[in-house]
């Protein structure tokens, strides 16, 4: 299922950050009650029956969707944040971005071993910021019951994830 009226609520900024890069900019979606609404519950729908003990959220528009499913889940909530952000004992991952390379922290008590985890962002592209969530997740004993992703773009990601019960609102 595809919402096409929440697809239309993206805003597409051509050579943003860098030129080549077809920008989705989510904030005239987040800005509409209707549609921010719908969006979050759109994504709690797709792991309503899973037993979710928390949910990671990615740096930075992640948190934004991620702590609102937490929420409706009744699940806690952890952060995965850019390197040099947290402040206590991490662990860390590299990993290649559509436009360059970046690194992501995670505390070392934030999850522990057993919890069910549901990781979520807002774009899933190439892969490769959420595959270093999963392996951050993973390494802490974390057990990943679903990945969800407000859009998904065509650049490899759900091949590279192909191992996981990935769910997106809306596909390009």
């Amino acid at each position: 299922m595809d919402w096409p009226h929440l697809k239309a609520k993206i805003r597409e900024i051509q050579d943003f950050p860098m030129p080549g890069v077809n920008f989705k900019d989510i904030t005239p979606l987040l800005e509409d009650k209707n549609a921010f609404q719908e969006a979050i519950d759109g994504l709690v729908g797709f792991f309503r029956d899973e037993k979710v003990d928390k949910v990671v959220g990615i740096d930075a528009r992640g948190f934004l969707l991620a702590s609102a499913v937490a929420y409706l889940l009744g699940a806690g909530m952890v952060i995965v944040r850019k390197k040099g952000k947290l402040p206590y004992e991490k662990i860390l991952r590299e990993h290649d971005l559509e436009y360059g390379r970046g690194s992501l922290e995670m505390h070392t008590d934030s999850i522990k071993k057993g919890e069910r985890i549901l990781i979520v962002d807002d774009v899933l592209a190439t892969g490769g910021t959420v595959e270093a969530a999963v392996k951050l997740t993973e390494e802490l004993g974390g057990k990943i019951i679903g990945l969800g992703f407000l859009l998904e773009i065509p650049l490899g990601g759900r091949e590279k994830l192909k191992n996981y019960n990935i769910k997106s609102l809306i596909k390009y």
